[in-house]
């Protein structure tokens, strides 16, 4: 993009974010010859075996570039306030970050920009990208929005939709979708900036009936229940993959797949029962026919290929088949 004179240089701009995902939008803001003045990320926590303090990934890349720096324990705390009011941002940009405070969101002049994964007001919740992948959409995208009271409800700014594979996982859909969003985020900058953007709130575009939701996963809902279809189990396998991952039992241990081929078949079976050929086919029986594991990792081992797995393992519980 050719930022030469561009308007959108002359914002003042407060970028919040934490992970990986929002280190992309961070560098395209950057790229693009944006005026990033104050970078908000999580404080250094410890982690490993050391307990060595660890910087989050947005604060490595605002180091490098040496832009400011600002890392609350509270976001309402007077001094994170006051740092935040003293910078006189226009804009704020928030990216894979905590829900923020009315105190902070309706600080600048023109508002709080967040980019969510999904199209709103589809799929509002913190878990957008596992859960459009775990039901099957072939479909989803990215939106930039206006922060407002309540959360992934604000008004609708630009939006870009993309495909899903059938067996993408949602790993993958979020390495697509980052770099997706990080050009959607410079072009919603651009078009506030140019004052060329008509905000569309969200109860004007679909029936709250209909609303998808993608709440938090936790461990109890990964676990795969093997009487359901092979497509939904699918589905479900490749949407927790690789993250928190999908879970079962193998010889009364824990399994985790990470991804899956379905097989339809009609057969008489009992839903879980586990066939191999113990060589390269480990399955599971679902109702319409089986799920294949291509990829996994049983409790104490290290993940691996199916393949490679079978080859160090026999399981008791297997039928074993030519």
């Amino acid at each position: 993009m050719n930022t030469a004179n561009s308007p959108m240089q002359a914002l003042r701009i407060i970028f919040m974010g934490t992970p990986d995902f929002a280190v992309a939008s961070l560098d395209a803001l950057v790229q693009a010859g944006c005026n990033i003045i104050g970078v908000v990320t999580a404080p250094d926590k410890p982690a490993g075996r050391g307990m060595k303090l660890t910087e989050s990934a947005v604060k490595k890349y605002a180091v490098e570039k040496a832009l400011n720096i600002l890392q609350p324990e509270k976001l309402k705390h007077p001094d994170f306030i006051a740092a935040l009011t003293a910078l006189k941002a226009d804009v704020q940009v928030v990216v894979a970050f905590r829900m923020l405070p009315e105190i902070v969101w309706n600080m600048p002049i023109l508002g709080t920009i967040n980019l969510h994964g999904s199209l709103l007001p589809q799929y509002r919740g913190a878990a957008p990208i596992h859960w459009a992948v775990i039901n099957g959409e072939s479909q989803t995208g990215v939106t930039t929005f206006k922060l407002q009271h309540t959360i992934d409800t604000g008004d609708i700014l630009l939006q870009k939709s993309f495909t899903i594979g059938q067996d993408e996982t949602t790993g993958e859909v979020h390495d697509r979708m980052k770099e997706i969003g990080a050009n959607l985020l410079v072009e919603t900058i651009q078009a506030i900036a140019e004052g060329a953007i008509q905000p569309r709130p969200q109860n004007e575009l679909i029936d709250p009936a209909n609303i998808k939701h993608a709440p938090k996963l936790f461990t109890e809902n990964c676990q795969i229940n093997w009487n359901q279809s092979a497509a939904s189990i699918h589905n479900f396998i490749r949407g927790l993959s690789p993250f928190p991952g999908a879970l079962s039992k193998l010889d009364e241990k824990i399994l985790k797949i990470y991804r899956s081929e379905k097989e339809i078949a009609t057969h008489t079976h009992a839903a879980g029962s586990i066939f191999t050929d113990g060589k390269q086919l480990l399955k599971f029986a679902v109702t319409d026919g089986y799920i294949h594991l291509l990829d996994l990792q049983l409790e104490g081992k290290k993940r691996m290929l199916v393949a490679d797995f079978l080859r160090g393992y026999r399981s008791p519980s297997a039928i074993v088949i030519n």
